[in-house]
């Protein structure tokens, strides 16, 4: 048996521990508190601070370890990594240097310009307000993004967060005030997708394609959120995508991976999850991520068909190129349930309860104690559809979804046709296709 720390304890993490679990992994893990999905397949928890790197290691030495699996990017950029690694316990998940791939967009940014790799758009970094205002101006429409991990909410765009370019220049100047640089690029206008990759520095391997839905209410509508679901075809692409597309996302990440060996001198292993974007002059890198996707995970992982702990040790012995990595040909539909008032102002405490359904349930940020399950603040249940079809997918995470008890929402149109068809006819719009 391999003993595998997890590390996290989010929907994603729920669903990472079911898949190393189904791969005959002794599933140890280090929680901040006591999801009841990974309680149950694991055969020890230690509840502690995901940054807490000497009490992880004590866990790990203790449990005789093989290797850990980082769930969370702060713990990654926590170095946690680093320190495992030194005292013998490999990972899954880059190390501090590697993981500004997400920490810092000005690096990827630069990376990605250094080594001629396409995709980038405009843009510039700025430590201080010195020409800012200029390139604003000659973008005129555009994004501003905090150089830092801002969980998916630090991201501001023209037209949707801010109207004017004096509003864009003000939340600019506060994110070099709190983080000491921003990164302002040139707004596209497209389609978006994530692919997520395994890496272990050599060879990439992709999974399939999934669309999330950042924003938090019907319709695409109300603030940035950390992904209030998403979904996925069986054939692996997206409606709105052709299988050049695929390939031009995944050779960006195969010359990013390539770039951070020179740039680093040292091999990435672990996930690379591009977001990309479809636009009238191709595919555009939107940013990276240094882990998997909370929640594209649950659109992937539950149709892997090969042995996750066999991935996991083929991308710490650099050995990725002997897998041939395979998924199941469904349809899956992912709806979170979150409280109500999220993100900006979500309810806490309150319990819920969860009947049994067809759907998969995947636990995320909820507490089980005294016989019942309390929010805690940010999303938290991962409501997993999966069919052969999304016409029969997206109405198993819908019931599921929608028969939850408590002071909670989600997003009722997520994996519909009717908003797929609209993305769809965006793009069709925007490309000339029509």
């Amino acid at each position: 048996m391999t003993s595998v720390l997890l590390i996290g304890h989010g929907a994603r993490e729920h669903c990472i521990a079911e898949a190393l679990v189904k791969g005959g992994a002794t599933l140890f893990a280090v929680m901040k508190y006591h999801n009841p999905g990974i309680v149950s397949l694991a055969r020890e928890v230690k509840i502690a601070a995901l940054e807490d790197a000497a009490t992880i290691i004590d866990f790990a030495k203790q449990k005789k370890i093989d290797f850990a699996f980082i769930g969370p990017e702060a713990v990654l950029e926590a170095g946690v990594v680093d320190a495992l690694e030194s005292h013998g316990i490999p990972c899954v998940g880059p190390k501090k240097t590697l993981a500004r791939l997400e920490t810092s967009k000005g690096f990827t940014r630069a990376l990605v310009e250094k080594y001629k790799v396409p995709g980038n758009p405009r843009f510039k970094s700025f430590t201080d307000e010195k020409g800012m205002l200029q390139f604003m101006q000659e973008l005129s429409s555009f994004v501003v993004k905090a150089d830092g991990l801002c969980a998916g909410k630090g991201v501001q765009v023209m037209g949707d967060h801010f109207k004017t370019i004096a509003e864009g220049f003000a939340y600019a100047k506060t994110c070099i005030s709190e983080a000491g640089k921003v990164v302002v690029e040139e707004k596209l206008e497209g389609e978006e997708f994530s692919l997520q990759c395994f890496t272990d520095g050599k060879t990439v391997l992709p999974m399939p394609l999934v669309q999330d839905h950042k924003r938090a209410l019907v319709g695409d509508k109300g603030p940035n959120t950390g992904g209030m679901g998403s979904y996925s075809c069986p054939d692996h692409l997206l409606p709105f995508l052709k299988q050049e597309h695929v390939n031009a996302a995944l050779s960006i990440t195969k010359q990013v991976a390539a770039a951070l060996l020179k740039e680093t001198g040292e091999r990435y292993h672990g996930i690379m999850y591009g977001g990309f974007m479809l636009t009238k002059s191709g595919v555009k890198l939107i940013e990276y991520n240094a882990r998997m996707g909370d929640p594209e995970t649950m659109n992937v992982l539950p149709l892997l068909e090969n042995n996750l702990v066999d991935v996991c040790k083929a991308i710490i012995n650099e050995k990725l190129g002997t897998i041939n990595l395979s998924f199941a040909k469904y349809a899956v539909v992912c709806k979170y349930v979150v409280p109500q008032g999220y993100p900006d102002h979500p309810l806490k405490n309150e319990k819920i309860v969860v009947p049994q359904n067809k759907a998969r349930i995947y636990y995320a940020s909820v507490d089980q104690r005294n016989g019942g399950l309390y929010l805690l603040g940010s999303r938290a249940i991962a409501c997993v559809g999966i069919a052969p079809t999304l016409a029969a997918a997206e109405p198993i995470a819908e019931e599921a979804a929608s028969s939850i008890q408590g002071k909670v929402f989600h997003r009722e149109d997520i994996g519909t046709k009717a908003l797929i068809d609209k993305r769809v006819q965006h793009l069709r719009v925007l490309l000339g296709s029509v």
